[in-house]
């Protein structure tokens, strides 16, 4: 009986995406078993690539916005509507994103996500009553001050002066206005798929985990961090909402906690969410094997990840997985706690991220020849 493969791998940053990294992989594969049967389900987790995950599978329409950048800038920016004809789909990280700046440039005290609101309103104004909302990749750490900017939301200081954009402008918070908002904000729902269980702030909060990334230092952590705490006490004084400690409300540089305060959101696993638009399921039950992806596996990815949501289901259906990795960072091991099978990386000798980068697509295709002849081997010898 022919092996029976799903390759669900998410787009590896800066390198391959998500369906090209699933062409490569399915290449490797057939390397090594030219019988093997293989079905492609490129995923994302609510980060990169969950736009075109959803509009993509479902044959839907994708449209263009012009939007303000993450430092101020005019960007055009995609979204789209799925097959549906109902539902918007909506990538932060094309409004708000770090990959939209250069390493030099990155600046999470100013960054924003007003672009985001941009865009939500975009699909509001076009009529669209339920919006998914992909939280991951961003450069912001704003607590989503910017997207509510954007439909309305008035966030003031001691002198009733609005603050200026970014998630250091915080600190002198002390109102926020939500008397004129966007008139179909009210009437629609948003559904935020988020790649993260973290909390707003603390130790695994927005600003501690993500931060650095962003370019933050270890004091830029400890002010943001404080500064996102201001901003859930007014969000729970002049709202009466709680968003310090709700799972995913740190997601995206506090994006989640802005959704849930200023847009009534929901936030949902992304990976989930993505799992059941695409049926991956039905297609996994019947594998022998589920090949998942991404450009770097480390503690961060048992954070409901796109890898670790993959196992979660592959598990729940007595299947294996197994993970190709770019690279493996910190505290990787865990993942072996989250149904991830075996980790295998992609790397073949000391080489360069630029290297890595541009050779993404070859380095995939070869090391998933090397795991699944191992894996045959095994399986065969059993």
């Amino acid at each position: 009986m022919p092996l029976r493969i799903v390759i669900a791998p998410q787009a590896f940053k800066q390198s391959v995406a998500a369906r090209a990294a699933a062409l490569a992989i399915q290449r490797g594969v057939l390397q090594a078993v030219p019988d093997a049967e293989t079905v492609l389900i490129p995923v994302a987790d609510g980060g990169d690539g969950t736009l075109d995950a959803l509009i993509d599978t479902t044959a839907g329409r994708y449209f263009t916005t012009p939007v303000t950048g993450p430092l101020g800038d005019e960007i055009t920016a995609q979204w789209g509507v799925m097959g549906d004809g109902q539902t918007a789909v909506i990538e932060m990280a094309l409004a708000s994103g770090l990959a939209l700046i250069s390493d030099d440039r990155r600046n999470p005290r100013a960054a924003t996500t007003y672009g985001t609101g941009q865009l939500i309103a975009a699909a509001l104004d076009a009529g669209y009553t339920r919006i998914i909302v992909g939280l991951g990749g961003s450069a912001t750490n704003d607590g989503g001050t910017g997207m509510a900017s954007a439909l309305g939301v008035r966030f003031l200081d001691a002198d009733g002066n609005p603050l200026p954009p970014g998630g250091a402008a915080l600190a002198t918070l002390v109102h926020v206005d939500t008397s004129v908002v966007h008139p179909a904000l009210a009437g629609a729902t948003l559904i935020g798929a988020t790649d993260v269980t973290n909390p707003l702030c603390g130790d695994t909060g927005a600003s501690t985990i993500f931060g650095p990334q962003k370019g933050a230092t270890p004091e830029m952590v400890a002010e943001l961090d404080a500064c996102l705490s201001n901003l859930a006490r007014v969000i729970q004084t002049d709202l009466g909402i709680d968003v310090l400690d709700t799972p995913g409300s740190g997601a995206a540089g506090g994006l989640g906690a802005g959704l849930i305060a200023f847009a009534g959101c929901e936030l949902r696993s992304g990976i989930d969410m993505v799992c059941d638009a695409l049926d991956f399921d039905r297609h996994a039950a019947n594998a022998d094997l589920v090949i998942t992806g991404e450009g770097r596996a480390d503690r961060s990815t048992a954070f409901d990840k796109a890898p670790v949501g993959i196992a979660r289901r592959s598990k729940a259906l007595g299947v294996t997985t197994l993970l190709l990795a770019g690279s493996l960072g910190p505290g990787y091991e865990v993942l072996y706690q989250h149904g991830i099978d075996a980790i295998i990386p992609i790397a073949e000798e000391p080489a360069t991220l630029e290297f890595s980068l541009l050779n993404g697509a070859e380095l995939l295709e070869r090391g998933a020849e090397r795991a699944i002849r191992l894996y045959h081997l095994g399986r065969s010898q059993s």
